[in-house]
């Protein structure tokens, strides 16, 4: 062979293995509040096009846990921490301990500082929630970019303080910077898009690697959506919760998300039949779902968009996309609770509403499991879990999964082809407890966990092992045991039946707890609560 032949072949052979070296992109989607069954691939009626393709040319889990509420989900999720260990074991309000101090630790590193190690440019566009400190907002915890708000929540046409019982000042940020738009001259989760593809475009020619953590406020409470959006679903509500959750569980079974020999929860004793509602009281709340769902709708409209600028780009097949959601729905009916948590000054929907849309959808959310936003029983805890990455994922998997928010951090790592620091800027790192998903989504095999999931969270506390859930609700420190390989529905208490299963599963809790700081929520409570009192308690 010629001499140049073999070299232009040396050289072809040798680009191409370095072009196959390139680390991935990753893109990690999570919206806010949104329940189990709200996805058309998990079940739901909501136009949801962009998440579906993602889901049916990806992977799907049938279990996947949050933390159950907000900042100590973001915790988790960003660190790869539990939550107590990385500082947010309770919400972002400070309760005079370490773990519970309301933000995140220097010892429990984030996504962004950790990929921008190595070699990663690191965005961020929408919900941060851990931490309202200027010095520990995303640019200073190792994103190149932010645009989005720092605290929980915050209405999608303006940026006035939410009325949560007490004034609740909303602070919407780019790159450390207070902005003040107009109001009604913008919709939130447009913005957090359209930042989001503005940075994947100014970085497209820097040659480097991306990570986007893309955190959407939709669809958290205030209901408030864009008028077209709100139309698609007029009429679709009329039938009520029952019928619509019935539509979602035949759904679920039809298309094997949901086993046939698995229980489904019971309706909460709180949710009325549709039927006993007047007919006022129908009109309310199947506006509220109109809104809810055009809501979504708006957010995939965004994922599409995401879509549309990696395939424009050429940098689609070298993308991994994760798509969850923070907790499942929530119970909270905010313009209706003790003391008027939220005022009404427009119809549901527009920028003057304070609406949320309460158990009575939120059981239809979380179908098929049991209870809310907050709590650790499945409906309070279980997420949607879609990963997508062409001709890396095999298209249509469902799978069981059994993951956690602890899993993507070494996921992504590992992907990144970069080592989690034992010591940054000088100070020794919590090392990370999860597993990598990799196997899981690349290779179809089981994901093998040596250690429990835990959970706890204002008292809620929870462990999972094998098919084995033991979990207790505040104020009761009471056990209950569920053998979910059947009964995710959480239907049927067996605690009494296998006391030494309860006994095995209360020890692995008590000690993760005391390797946590976990503390018994009654020594540390707050004086008022986060939310004020629904006046039924």
């Amino acid at each position: 062979m010629p001499l140049l032949l073999i070299l232009v072949s040396g050289f072809a052979s040798h680009a191409q293995k370095k072009k196959k070296d390139v680390p991935p992109n990753i893109i990690l989607i999570m919206v806010d509040d949104m329940g189990y069954s709200d996805l058309g691939s998990y079940g739901s009626e909501i136009h949801t096009p962009n998440l579906d393709k993602l889901a049916y040319e990806g992977i799907r889990f049938r279990e996947f846990y949050n933390n159950s509420i907000c900042a100590p989900t973001r915790a988790s999720l960003i660190t790869g921490q539990y939550p107590h260990k990385a500082g947010v074991g309770y919400f972002d309000i400070n309760l005079g301990l370490p773990p519970y101090q309301g933000y995140l630790n220097k010892e429990s590193l984030t996504f962004g500082e950790v990929l921008k190690q190595a070699g990663y440019s690191t965005f961020l566009s929408g919900k941060w929630h851990v931490g309202n400190d200027k010095s520990g907002w995303p640019n200073q915890r190792g994103f190149d970019q932010f645009y989005g708000i720092i605290g929980g929540a915050s209405n999608y046409f303006n940026t006035d303080s939410i009325p949560l019982g007490r004034q609740y000042p909303v602070n919407l940020i780019e790159n450390n910077e207070k902005l003040h738009p107009k109001p009604d001259s913008y919709y939130l989760t447009d913005e957090i898009t359209n930042h989001a593809v503005k940075f994947i475009d100014d970085q497209n020619n820097t040659g480097k690697p991306f990570f986007l953590y893309l955190a959407y406020t939709a669809p958290h409470w205030p209901l408030q959506a864009l008028p077209e959006d709100i139309a698609k679903y007029k009429g679709l509500y009329d039938k009520g919760w029952d019928e619509i959750r019935a539509k979602r569980l035949a759904r679920q079974k039809e298309s094997g998300l949901l086993d046939a020999r698995q229980s489904v929860a019971e309706r909460d004793a709180d949710v009325p039949a549709w039927k006993h509602l007047t007919y006022g009281e129908q009109q309310l709340w199947k506006s509220k779902m109109e809104v809810y769902a055009a809501m979504l709708d708006r957010v995939d409209q965004g994922v599409g968009k995401l879509l549309e600028t990696l395939k424009r780009l050429k940098k689609d097949e070298n993308t991994l996309i994760v798509f969850i959601s923070d907790n499942g729905a929530p119970a909270e009916d905010v313009e209706h609770w003790g003391g008027k948590a939220g005022i009404n000054t427009g119809p549901v929907g527009t920028s003057g509403s304070f609406e949320s849309q309460g158990k009575n959808w939120s059981f239809v959310s979380n179908a098929p499991f049991r209870s809310f936003k907050s709590f650790a029983y499945e409906g309070g805890i279980s997420s949607p879990f879609i990963a997508w990455f062409p001709k890396k994922i095999k298209a249509g998997g469902l799978v069981k999964g059994t993951a956690h928010l602890i899993d993507l951090a070494p996921t992504f790592y590992e992907l990144a082809d970069t080592k989690y620091p034992a010591v940054y800027n000088g100070i020794q790192t919590n090392p990370l407890p999860g597993k990598s998903l990799t196997g899981l989504l690349f290779e179809g095999k089981e994901l093998e966990r040596e250690q429990p999931i835990f959970w706890e969270r204002a008292g809620n506390r929870a462990v999972r092992k094998g098919k084995w859930k033991l979990v207790s609700i505040f104020p009761s420190y009471q056990w209950q045991l569920y053998d979910l390989e059947t009964d995710r529905g959480e239907t049927q208490n067996l605690a009494t039946r296998f006391p030494s299963v309860v006994d095995d599963l209360a020890a692995l809790y008590f000690k993760w707890a005391n390797e946590n700081g976990v503390v018994d929520y009654d020594k540390i409570k707050p004086a008022t609560p986060l939310l004020p009192t629904n006046k039924k308690n």
